[in-house]
């Protein structure tokens, strides 16, 4: 592959060529989009409203300690991206990783993807005989709604099972109750799988693996965490003659007849604006409608405003290093804690820790505002520790240290209204500012992972250095997840690229009948 990476973009030194770009966002797609554009000659000014590049694909660092928020296996089917990340960094940079993921409940862990083997034995012989006994039973008198996650799933690997694998985690990463959410998710990320087609999987693996949703097995991964592969990203694009500025909020997006014009820009010194013939957004899409000047239409102003975003922040906790495990995280489905999801850190990278200790990442699923997300860091940590005690992983005394990261608006929302209110907007801007290019997660509303980020990132470039008019919005609709690499199939909906969750929209008594709050 292409080790590239340490020479600029000639195409992007003398003469400034192209259209004035302004690109929103320094995270995966819009460092991409820059890239792609300093490539062809364009110049883009590039406006982060953040301190550190990446948004949720970064590497914080804290006290010599690196963390990956959320976890990033560099692993696609998309072969132009692929290329990019080695265009981007050098071969050597990048570590190939083994995948290990594991559920922990009740002090045990199972194997992730579930084994009906491993699942069965690891919960013993009498709980094991009531989870297939729950399964026969839910053959014969099937749920009668399996258009909820708890229905659909309850179907096919019975209530037991459901409610030790399934339902805790999921609930926790939505905030909502399993039997309220959608059935969409379960029907993407488990498809094909049963408890009876798991156990005859276990049995002839070889003949039958091929029927069921399968997971890599090793992915890339760059040594000193995601981040470096954006901070490289940043480097290349002010070497090509871009330019990134950081801390720096785009407040208004001024557009006239036919787009947008301008946007204004504030940092430390002040407001500015700054023309453009081009915007690529990254930023959230219910914030770039906020942001236009003259304002959106009330329908359209509507719809932003009820989208909906869910926040995430991560407990980083240092531990000696035999407390780690071999896993890059677990699921953690027991009840009585909150945290959702563990990272060990040392199993991604030795890089991103230190000799003879490794940090855990305790991650939580979070909405702004609540009692979590305003809880001082101290008292974070605190409970972080304990619940390490509780569930058996690390004494809570042999916590050395530990760090808070807040990410706000990790994960767009996707309620039974989101496809509507996404679809008026998209509309919209397609009449009033085909020149405004929404790209990635948060971007478009869209359960994107980052490569179908960067790849709608990529297109969009295309099309404003080169004049092609690919469809950013037919990227990653496929029904099938991508690390399966299966195809589309013939007629398939367009959703939210890997299918998501559909979350219920809560009422309030006060409201008058019929209608969203």
């Amino acid at each position: 592959m292409s080790t590239n990476s340490q020479q600029a973009p000639e195409s992007g030194q003398g003469p400034a060529a192209g259209p004035a770009v302004v690109v929103i966002g320094a995270g995966p797609a819009g460092l991409t989009a820059a890239y792609q554009l300093v490539k062809a000659g364009v110049r883009p000014e590039v406006f982060e409203a953040d301190d550190v590049v990446g948004g949720i694909s970064r590497t914080v660092e804290r006290g010599g300690w690196r963390f990956d928020i959320g976890g990033h296996r560099f692993f696609t089917k998309a072969a132009p991206v692929e290329a990019l990340w080695h265009e981007i960094l050098p071969d050597e940079e990048f570590l190939m990783r083994p995948r290990m993921s594991r559920i922990h409940y009740r002090g045990k862990l199972f194997d992730y993807p579930l084994k009906a083997g491993n699942a069965l034995s690891g919960l013993g012989l009498l709980e094991a005989a009531r989870c297939v006994g729950s399964y026969f039973w839910a053959q014969i008198r099937p749920p009668k709604d399996q258009t909820k996650f708890e229905g659909w799933v309850a179907a096919r690997f019975g209530f037991r099972l459901y409610s030790i694998f399934f339902k805790t985690y999921t609930e926790k990463v939505w905030g909502m109750p399993a039997n309220e959410i959608e059935a969409d998710w379960a029907a993407q990320r488990i498809k094909n799988l049963s408890l009876f087609k798991a156990v005859v999987n276990a049995l002839a693996p070889k003949r039958n693996q091929k029927q069921i949703t399968s997971l890599i097995e090793q992915f890339q991964y760059p040594k000193y965490g995601p981040g470096m592969m954006w901070e490289r990203c940043r480097d290349l694009v002010t070497d090509g003659g871009g330019s990134v500025a950081m801390n720096t909020w785009v407040k208004t997006v001024h557009r006239a007849e036919g787009g947008a014009v301008a946007v204004t820009v504030k940092d430390a010194s002040g407001e500015r604006k700054v023309q453009a013939d081009h915007v690529v957004s990254s930023m959230p899409i219910s914030a770039l409608v906020r942001a236009m000047e003259p304002p959106a239409p009330a329908e359209v102003l509507a719809a932003a405003d009820d989208l909906r975003y869910r926040d995430f922040l991560t407990v980083a906790l240092v531990v000696p290093e035999e407390a780690g495990f071999p896993d890059n995280w677990i699921y953690i489905h027991t009840p009585g804690v909150r945290v959702g999801r563990i990272q060990n850190f040392g199993s991604w990278s030795p890089y991103l820790v230190k000799e003879g200790r490794t940090c855990l990442g305790l991650e939580y699923f979070v909405s702004e505002g609540d009692d979590l997300w305003e809880a001082a860091d101290d008292v974070l940590i605190k409970q972080g520790a304990q619940e390490l005690e509780a569930l058996g992983l690390v004494s809570a005394d042999d916590v050395a240290e530990g760090y808070v990261v807040r990410m706000p608006k990790a994960y767009p929302v996707y309620d039974e209204y989101y496809r509507g209110n996404v679809e008026v907007i998209r509309e919209w801007l397609a009449r009033a500012a085909p020149n405004v290019h929404p790209v990635g997660r948060n971007g478009m509303h869209r359960y994107n992972n980052q490569d179908h980020s960067m790849m709608t990132a990529m297109l969009a470039a295309e099309n404003i250095a080169a004049g092609t008019t690919h469809d950013v919005w037919a990227v990653n609709v496929e029904e099938e997840y991508h690390e399966e690499g299966s195809a589309r199939k013939p007629g398939g909906t367009s959703g939210t690229g890997r299918d998501a969750p559909i979350l219920p929209r809560r009422r309030t008594e006060d409201a008058p009948s019929g209608e969203r709050v």
